[in-house]
């Protein structure tokens, strides 16, 4: 089975055994399991169901298989000719999360 979800802003097309990386689930650690109850569209063939925006009763649930940190990424600004310039750094964190189970 498939379903489209949303969480954390962002939409994720997923079926059972699908392995995402998303931004950080606060106070989660490895094994918690999160129940993610913004479910836009599930199904198959002619089971194929979508919400209005979500389904009623439809949820997935996924374990976090690890938290990490993200690529650095360098944000260096620069003016010409004023001897003005800025540099910064930034790390996302990051969970690895698995898709368990859909129930629509």
């Amino acid at each position: 089975m498939k379903a489209t979800i949303k969480t954390q802003g962002k939409q994720f097309s997923v079926s059972e055994g699908d392995i995402l990386i998303v931004d950080r689930y606060p106070k989660t650690e490895t094994g918690s399991v999160i129940n993610i109850t913004e479910v836009l569209a599930a199904g198959e063939g002619d089971a194929f169901k979508v919400g209005t925006p979500f389904l009623a009763g439809a949820s997935v649930t996924a374990k976090v298989l690890e938290n990490k940190r993200g690529k650095k990424v360098i944000v260096f600004k620069m003016r010409k000719r004023k001897g003005s310039k800025r540099k910064r750094g930034h790390r996302q964190e990051l969970s690895v999360i698995k898709i368990e189970s859909i129930t629509a």
